[in-house]
């Protein structure tokens, strides 16, 4: 799958940085837009499109999750991913899954960056879905369409981030199985550390939100092992 080309807007405040980044993405055939502050970054968004945003936390003048909920509100299915320091407090974690898709911690390695931007655009809502993933199905009374990234019941639409819809579309692949946190993350996020285990209970608590008014769905938490989704499934 051909995935040169591809948009990406970087926002980095470390000049170096920004510099060996946007070498990189720009030597792997990427199209980048670098920045170094997030009101600029916003102001470039709001004018260009983008395929997938990469951006530093902590930013002058507007900082990453400030940038990530503005450009959430005004895509919804944009992968976004931070660049994060290792001193990241959890409550900040919670916080980032507010808008943001994944993360990764400095410093890094290019190879770990690029292989974690490439899976997200090769796994994007706008790239062909594999034959084997589910594209599609009835979720309870709902209607899931992950090619739009799409829940719906009657009149009740919801367009959910590509990170949701990924880990709903797990869930259903694999319902009414005991699922460990591990497997999750390491099929969805493509890792299993603390930071990301934490953030999964922010994404869960979101679809048990998103999917309440269907009381026979339920994503049990088996303490100690995982979780277990709880619904009727049909695939289309």
């Amino acid at each position: 799958m051909e995935l040169t080309g591809k948009k990406i807007l970087l926002v980095e405040d470390d000049k170096t940085l920004n510099f060996i980044i946007r070498d990189n993405l720009e030597e792997a055939g990427y199209d980048v837009k670098a920045t170094e502050n997030g009101e600029e970054a916003w102001d470039v968004f709001q004018k260009k499109q983008f395929d997938l945003c990469l951006f530093d936390v902590m930013l002058p003048k507007l900082d990453g999750f400030s940038l990530a909920k503005k450009v959430r509100e005004k895509d919804v299915s944009i992968p976004v991913i931070f660049l994060t320091a290792k001193s990241m407090t959890e409550d900040k974690i919670n916080g980032f899954t507010l808008g943001g898709d994944d993360y990764i911690t400095k410093p890094f390695s290019m190879e770990e960056l690029l292989l974690r931007i490439k899976v997200f655009l090769k796994r994007s809502h706008t790239e062909e879905v594999e034959k084997d993933e589910l594209s599609s199905c009835k979720v309870g009374h709902f209607d899931f369409l992950f090619d739009n990234l799409t829940l719906q019941h009657g009149d009740e639409k919801r367009t959910l981030t590509y990170k949701e819809a990924e880990l709903l579309r797990y869930f259903c692949e694999n319902s009414n199985t005991v699922l460990s946190r591990s497997d999750i993350l390491k099929n969805v996020w493509g890792s299993d550390d603390y930071y990301l285990g934490r953030s999964l209970d922010v994404f869960i608590s979101r679809l048990r939100k998103y999917l309440k008014s269907d009381p026979d769905i339920k994503i049990i938490n088996l303490h100690g092992i995982g979780f277990r989704f709880n619904a009727s499934i049909d695939k289309k």
